[in-house]
């Protein structure tokens, strides 16, 4: 008797051990949080509707936290500085609504005016084909006939999820109303926050904490910071070659492609389709000047820019972000894939730090975080 209790006392002691039942807790915590959802649905829906002034305030917390700290550098009391940082962003929004979106709202406009030509020169093109295909096979014919007969109610439904897509605009723009709020206390509070989160901790376990909250910090700068950067020369880079070959609504794909470009890999492939579509009914032979643009840009971008800007911060190799984008767009659309590779950097961040305090821990029992 006395044996089989030491057996089971130096089990409980084992570290695996321990592991083990954490994780069962934590499966069983999220079997309960399910069948109990009637309790945490009124969470879920208030951390939904938060989301997004948090989410634009934490994108520009982390492209507006250098320039609080540089004007921090010159003695200037946070608060004043994070009162320029504002005037500043509001100087950018005006230059950008005078200068910019007049040119981009007309281009945008014309575009939208433009579409029943193009289908209907795509419609001219398809017919000819078939006129002059004789080994077609049945199948694509039959293909071919049901698209060309349902065209109407295809292009119906792409309207129909414009309107869809503007309204969900419409309640994003009435969430941003309150990204400043959320802006402001985050520049003026943030460093607070790894503090008061470890408080309860002892203090070599704090330490700890607050080593992980720094690398998933330096995680998300560098993501953040350097997926806009790029994004934005890509965007520069496009609209100077659109140009340069004379590309109708230059300055509308150009924004396309830089909004695009914040997807990894995956963007400048869908930034450059709707330009090649456009210079193709213009001239074929601008759709071919469109692609040479997008590869000018991309060996500008992945030669000289990215490795600069964001370097091997993240450490992510290109088919892991394949992987990550298409199983989050599988998952949860648009937002999985624009969210996808920062998640996967902060869980990635935080198993990497969890395993090393577990290595460090067999030699030093104090450095175990559990």
């Amino acid at each position: 008797m006395k044996f089989k209790k030491k057996v089971v006392i130096m089990v409980l002691d084992k570290r695996w051990f321990q592991i083990l039942t954490m994780f069962i807790l934590i499966f069983l915590l999220i079997l309960l949080i399910s069948v109990t959802d009637f309790i945490f649905d009124p969470i879920f829906k208030y951390m939904g509707a938060v989301a997004v002034p948090i989410v634009g305030a934490g994108i520009l917390f982390y492209l507006t936290k250098p320039v609080m700290h540089f004007l921090e550098k010159y003695k200037i009391n946070r608060v004043f500085s994070i009162i320029i940082v504002f005037l500043l962003l509001i100087l950018l929004g005006f230059l950008i609504s005078t200068y910019i979106v007049p040119i981009a709202q007309k281009q945008f406009s014309n575009l939208i005016d433009n579409i029943p030509k193009m289908v209907s020169g795509a419609e001219d093109i398809i017919t000819y084909w078939q006129a002059n295909q004789n080994l077609i096979p049945p199948e694509v014919n039959n293909t071919i006939n049901d698209f060309m007969s349902n065209l109407q109610s295809h292009i119906e439904s792409a309207m129909s999820f414009i309107f869809g897509f503007v309204g969900q605009l419409i309640g994003f723009v009435f969430a941003l109303v309150l990204v400043p709020f959320f802006l402001f206390f985050m520049l003026k509070d943030g460093e607070r926050f790894a503090p008061f989160m470890t408080q309860i901790f002892e203090k070599k376990k704090a330490e700890n904490i607050r080593a992980l909250m720094h690398k998933i910090d330096d995680a998300l700068t560098s993501y953040i910071q350097g997926q806009l950067i790029v994004s934005f020369c890509i965007g520069v880079l496009l609209f100077i070659g659109y140009l340069i070959i004379n590309l109708e609504y230059a300055l509308t794909l150009a924004l396309f492609g830089m909004i695009m470009c914040v997807i990894p890999f995956l963007g400048p492939f869908l930034a450059v389709i709707p330009a090649i579509i456009v210079g193709f009914f213009q001239d074929p032979m601008v759709a071919v000047w469109v692609v040479v643009v997008m590869i000018i840009a991309q060996q500008i971008e992945g030669n000289f820019v990215s490795p600069n800007v964001m370097g091997r911060a993240l450490k992510l190799h290109p088919l892991t972000v394949i992987t990550l984008i298409l199983a989050a767009g599988s998952i949860a659309g648009f937002l999985g894939i624009l969210f996808a590779v920062p998640f996967y950097a902060v869980v990635k961040t935080i198993i990497v730090h969890f395993y090393k305090t577990y290595q460090d821990s067999k030699v030093n029992q104090d450095d175990a975080l559990i």
